[in-house]
């Protein structure tokens, strides 16, 4: 599991603007199509023996074999964006969205983290990216992250979050499990210490409820308590504990409440697929054939909300 985790924190048509507080109160995020995250896909390269990212015009052209239109790569400088673009616009293939990973809790690491995302944010708002996802990376060892570490975090995501909006681009904090153990402390740090204007929240739903130790009500509690914040979904399925092959809205995390409450709350997200593979998952088809069928579910789970 952290294995798969640190992989994808180091591997690292255009829409109109709108402010936060529009993004968040209005259906405009639901004009962006479904997307799918580039991790889903490299774990589905892995197991059927292929690289990931040698050649990009042969791995997006898979991507739009099944119908979607919209994508969400991780990047790590402003090359890579370009490398991405490039590729993305051959196939027709919108970048709604993008996941930066960043150093933030570290004095000597904050500027140059920041500087990177700003410029990768330049490069990325050309193609119609509105949503910059981060993720602060976590300490080596599992260390959790000391009180004073915390507040620079969240003094850095502040501060990165206003020059991204200031630029027209919304940053959408991200997690995993590790940011929900000990009481969650750096969750709710984060999101406490920051203002909605400036740090949105993208709500990964599967590691808050694997991070909570596989509690259904942790999620729908996190969905009480930061609903309004949510501009993006990441949606993963697991049954029985193990991550599925393909998207279901039955499983372990009811879905189709998700969607009710979400309705409910007037918040209408970015979708985003990550269903993921671990060592268990099944392994019954191909990339394509699972994302195609990710694809088919999420609209029709999704869809009073797109």
């Amino acid at each position: 599991m952290e294995t798969n985790q640190l992989n994808r924190r180091n591997f690292l048509s255009l829409l109109p603007a709108v402010s936060l507080t529009s993004f968040i109160q209005t259906p405009k995020a639901a004009a962006f199509p479904i997307a799918a995250n580039v991790y889903n896909w490299m774990t589905f390269y892995t197991r059927e023996g292929k690289p990931w990212g040698e050649d990009l015009d042969r791995n997006i052209g898979d991507v739009a074999k099944t119908g979607l239109k919209a994508f969400e790569p991780s990047f790590s400088d402003k090359n890579q964006a370009l490398n991405y673009i490039a590729a993305l616009k051959k196939h027709g293939i919108a970048m709604p969205s993008i996941y930066v990973g960043s150093i933030l809790h570290e004095a000597e690491a904050i500027e140059k983290s920041i500087a990177t995302i700003l410029e990768i944010a330049d490069v990325v708002k050309t193609y119609g990216t509105k949503i910059i996802v981060t993720n602060p990376n976590p300490q080596k060892g599992g260390v959790l992250k000391n009180d004073a570490q915390l507040v620079l975090q969240a003094q850095a995501m502040e501060r990165l979050g206003s020059e991204l909006r200031k630029k027209g681009l919304t940053l959408a904090y991200h997690t995993h499990d590790v940011e929900l153990k000990a009481g969650a402390r750096e969750f709710h740090h984060i999101l406490l210490n920051t203002t909605p204007e400036n740090v949105a929240f993208c709500f990964d739903v599967h590691w808050v409820y694997r991070g909570t130790e596989n509690s259904q009500a942790a999620v729908f509690d996190v969905l009480k308590l930061y609903g309004k914040r949510i501009v993006e979904l990441h949606v993963r399925q697991s049954v029985n504990g193990v991550w599925a092959e393909t998207f279901t809205a039955e499983g372990d995390i009811d879905y189709r409440r998700l969607v009710r409450e979400l309705s409910a709350m007037k918040i209408r997200p970015h979708v985003v697929i990550e269903q993921c593979l671990e060592t268990k998952s099944p392994n019954t088809m191909n990339v394509v054939e699972a994302h195609t069928k990710d694809l088919e579910v999420v609209k029709e789970t999704f869809k009073t909300l797109l």
